[in-house]
């Protein structure tokens, strides 16, 4: 069986928080909202993810554990990956080859810019790009058909299969 990554952006962040600093912020009313649509189409579609890696900063840890509650994941199986936030494409690329063992779906959730130079990288060519939208707006996820080597991820490496925004789903 092909291994697979999703890279779910975090939902919708409130920019105006209390939040004493940007790993702080929350999310806004609308990404409470998006975030467990997510979870439910992942459930739907029978993505269970084996492994949940997420940045802990707070508007990804509360994705991460809205979507969990709509696919029946234990908050304690994910694993809270501190290079994820504010992570670049050589260090996601690193967090990923971490887990050369991992099992055959892993989701990441994390932030932009960082997860679409992640997925223009691994995509390649498989990316059409849509017209004044960016390519992974709040609470997008990208499936990623994947090599089953992460050590060395190489460009063009893996397949897009789809990307799905939460605002699209009812």
């Amino acid at each position: 069986m092909a291994r697979e990554l999703l890279l779910l952006r975090h939902a919708k962040s409130d920019w105006d928080s209390d939040a004493p600093s940007d790993i702080e912020r929350p999310l806004a009313k609308r990404g409470r909202r998006d975030a467990p649509r997510i979870g439910e189409w992942l459930y739907r579609e029978g993505l269970v993810p084996s492994l949940i890696l997420s940045s802990p900063a707070e508007r990804a840890r509360e994705t991460a554990l809205r979507v969990c509650k709509g696919l029946d994941y234990k908050k304690r199986d994910i694993k809270w990956e501190p290079a994820i936030y504010e992570a670049d494409l050589e260090t996601l690329l690193s967090v990923l080859g971490s887990y050369a063992q991992a099992p055959s779906t892993v989701m990441m959730v994390g932030h932009n810019p960082g997860f679409e130079a992640l997925l223009r990288y691994l995509a390649d060519d498989d990316l059409e790009e849509i017209k004044d939208e960016k390519l992974l707006p709040t609470a997008a996820l990208a499936r990623l058909e994947m090599p089953d080597d992460w050590c060395s991820l190489d460009a063009g490496s893996a397949a897009l299969l789809t990307i799905v925004r939460a605002k699209a789903l009812k």
